[in-house]
């Protein structure tokens, strides 16, 4: 695909404190993909997320959001160009509705409307039913939707998905899978980190695989057949 990426990352490292979690990571990913990271635990996904959004400690490199360079820049001034990321904990206010967790991020100023509130419960009818619901009443599975909910509205167009599927019940799993390619079909950017490969293979366009904090193997959807061998060695799938 030819233009500026949505996410161009050369040669970043990152660090919390003194920790070195990072070495040297390359990735790139167009608009409108869907690209998974794989890796086994402690490899070093989630590290890469976060320092996309400058939360790690030092990190140094380069990070580009369509074009612009971030590596100097604050996390809100990140989250300002488009970027929504969804971490594992999904940070749901357990004082706040159902629907007041959901209005309450800011809309952004990225030249992207965000996405309207009754197309949000049409995607998920399960937030409409429990609108009024307190935070902490929603299932895990509903929390998790809220959370992408929440950020959809904003007007971010990348999406950083942080093991979305994590201890869902199938039926709820199901459900985000159809999520996903829904927002691909709109025009959507998603970066996901998964360890459930079943959930991730069919949906991701290609797939980037970190071992100790590197990329040691990226490839594409056409090619998921012939690198099973390597992904059972890397991934233990």
């Amino acid at each position: 695909m030819a233009g500026t990426p949505a996410l161009e990352i050369r040669n970043l490292e990152a660090w919390y404190g003194e920790s070195h979690v990072l070495h040297g990571v390359d990735m790139v990913v167009q608009p409108g993909e869907v690209v998974t990271l794989l890796g086994r635990n402690g490899a070093g996904r989630t590290s890469t997320m976060r320092a996309i959004m400058g939360l790690t400690g030092a990190r140094k490199g380069s990070v580009k959001i369509n074009g612009t360079e971030t590596i100097g820049m604050p996390t809100h001034r990140i989250a300002h160009l488009g970027v929504g990321y969804c971490p594992e904990e999904r940070g749901i206010f357990s004082s706040l509705s159902c629907e007041e967790n959901l209005m309450l991020p800011p809309v952004l100023k990225t030249g992207t409307a965000g996405m309207p509130v009754d197309e949000i419960y049409a995607m998920f009818p399960n937030l409409a039913e429990r609108r009024g619901s307190q935070g902490t009443r929603l299932s895990g599975g509903e929390q998790q939707m809220l959370a992408v909910a929440r950020i959809l509205r904003t007007g971010a167009n990348l999406l950083l998905l942080d093991e979305i599927s994590e201890g869902l019940a199938p039926v709820i799993v199901q459900a985000l899978a159809r999520m996903i390619t829904m927002l691909r079909e709109k025009g959507y950017t998603v970066v996901m980190v998964e360890q459930n490969f079943r959930f991730a293979a069919p949906l991701a366009d290609r797939f980037y695989v970190m071992e100790h904090g590197r990329i040691v193997e990226q490839f594409g959807s056409a090619e998921l057949d012939e690198k099973m061998p390597v992904l059972n060695q890397l991934l233990g799938v």
